[in-house]
């Protein structure tokens, strides 16, 4: 049906919550912010990280800016390697890879750290190609990493696997359908009313999705 998938990382192959609110909490504190349950900072996974401390914080942007640069100290050293693949994942990249799929990471992760993250966890032997945002945030919403990676990549028939609204919306920007995953961080809510084609509560169905 699609010779390309495109995945989304956070909340959709790993699970990242130790490792982004434990850095969320440590860019909070250079703000003399203290978090009690890093429960809390559960909206901070998908959305870019300067769009949430904005919303969340009522940061303006240089502030908000600021906040990201103090989040990769942490991040960057300790963080990403807080982190655990989903139960599955690696099972459906492999049928996926043997059936000839060309499979692609498209992430608002910056690209450097998500390189970083599929290498420890040896997940990278499975994409062909992975696309992130920037570090100067010259490309970090989630629309401009998905049209980044058609072109540059010249996709003709792709689909989009996410976990939240903003994975659904992006991949509709680009004139792709999208699989919601409901295992991740957004809620099957959020994914529908977004206008996510298919959702999938655990990986295997996004298997099961892509062999109708």
């Amino acid at each position: 049906m699609y010779d390309t998938v495109l995945f989304d990382l956070d909340g959709t192959l790993t699970d990242p919550f130790e490792g982004i609110t434990n850095s969320i909490v440590y860019a909070l504190k250079k703000f003399g912010i203290e978090v009690e349950d890093k429960r809390t900072l559960i909206d901070f996974i998908g959305p870019p990280l300067v769009h949430s401390f904005m919303k969340y914080y009522g940061f303006d942007l240089d502030k908000a800016n600021t906040a990201v640069e103090y989040y990769r100290e942490y991040f960057a050293e300790k963080g990403l390697y807080e982190n655990g693949v989903y139960d599955g994942i690696t099972y459906v990249l492999s049928e996926l890879k043997a059936s000839g799929k060309r499979l692609i990471i498209a992430t608002c992760k910056p690209e450097v750290f998500a390189v970083k993250i599929l290498d420890h966890f040896d997940l990278t032997r499975y994409f062909d190609h992975i696309v992130g945002a920037t570090l100067d945030l010259t490309r970090a919403e989630k629309t401009d990493v998905i049209k980044y990676a058609v072109k540059k990549h010249k996709i003709s028939s792709a689909i989009m696997v996410g976990d939240r609204k903003h994975d659904v919306l992006g991949a509709k920007n680009n004139g792709l359908p999208c699989i919601g995953v409901t295992y991740g961080y957004g809620t099957k809510q959020e994914l529908t009313s977004a206008g996510a084609d298919y959702l999938a509560d655990c990986p295997q169905d996004i298997l099961q999705i892509l062999n109708k």
